[in-house]
Parts: C-alpha cells; structure tokens; sequence
C-alpha cells in the first residue's frame, strides 16, 4: 500500500543508519509528531497523516546509528555513533534484520564503495529541482544494481528496488 513515502514494512528494520547532516533534519521532523501531533510540522508546515504518527511512534523507539567523526549527542536516547567503518564492519556482523540508510549523497556513496550496501531503495518523485547533491555523483566505481521491484505510488512517484551486484 502507498504510505506517503513511508516505507510499508514498519516492523522489519532494526536500526535505521544516517550520517549527521541528514540526522539533523530526519530527527526534528519525526519528533515533532510525537511531541506536537495536532500542530503543524516545522518542517513541512502540514499536519501529520495517521501514517506519519505511526512512522514516528517506530521511528522514536528504533535504534539509529549516526555516521560521525565528532557529535556526541543526539536527541533520541537509543542513537549510538558510527565513528569508522570498522563501527559499520562489526554492526553489519551481528544477527537480525535490515539496517536502513538515510543518508546524502557522499554518506551513501562512501558506504556503496565500501560494499556496504545490498540493497538501494529509491522514491522517484515528478520534480525536476535543478540543483544539488546527485545521489551517485562522488562513487568512485560503477556499480552495476539489478532491478528486484518497481511500485507505483499516489501523485506520480514511483518505488524502486535494485540489489547490488
């Protein structure tokens, strides 16, 4: 089913990985929900869908690992800090499920190169923006992704999942 953007399978992640720019916008936007549910988002100016209130709920009590050299703190108590990829060798070791990346263009491209990622999920939106990071641009070697899923979402997007080969 179409959630807005959020990701369907809510109960699969076990921790969500992020590197500190976009952490710096993925968690006030989420907490706001849980914080100030009937106000506006400061983010988006919008009032949250049930969908979004749900996402925040998992969102909040979901581990995250934020990529940095240098924070030390984050608002959300279960935040633990990636400093190497040595961090990322030993967290991608341990038993469970998916660990989600939420990241800019050199986050993600850094941890691709470093063959750290299986998978690559992509929301396709209808806007042609003009400017900013290419998602790819800074991967130092060309990755070859096969296409596992294509999804049709409201208002033109599209979901689309490649595994890395």
């Amino acid at each position: 089913a179409d959630r807005g953007g959020i990701p369907g399978r809510v109960s699969v992640p076990p921790g969500w990985s992020a590197g500190v720019g976009m952490y710096q916008l993925y968690e006030p936007h989420w907490t706001s929900y849980q914080t100030d549910p009937g106000k506006p988002n400061p983010i988006t100016g919008t009032l949250p869908t049930p969908a979004q209130l749900e996402w925040a709920a998992f969102a909040q009590r979901t581990p995250h690992y934020m990529l940095s050299s240098s924070k030390a703190s984050a608002a959300w108590p279960n935040t633990k800090f990636i400093r190497s990829l040595d961090d990322i060798v030993a967290i991608k070791s341990q038993p469970g499920k998916d660990i989600y990346l939420i990241g800019g263009a050199k986050t993600t491209a850094s941890l691709i190169d470093a063959g750290f990622v299986d998978e690559s999920r992509l929301i396709v939106y209808p806007i042609i923006v003009g400017k900013g990071n290419s998602l790819f641009a800074t991967s130092e070697q060309e990755r070859r992704l096969e296409l596992k899923s294509v999804q049709q979402l409201s208002e033109g997007r599209v979901s689309l999942v490649y595994a890395m080969r």
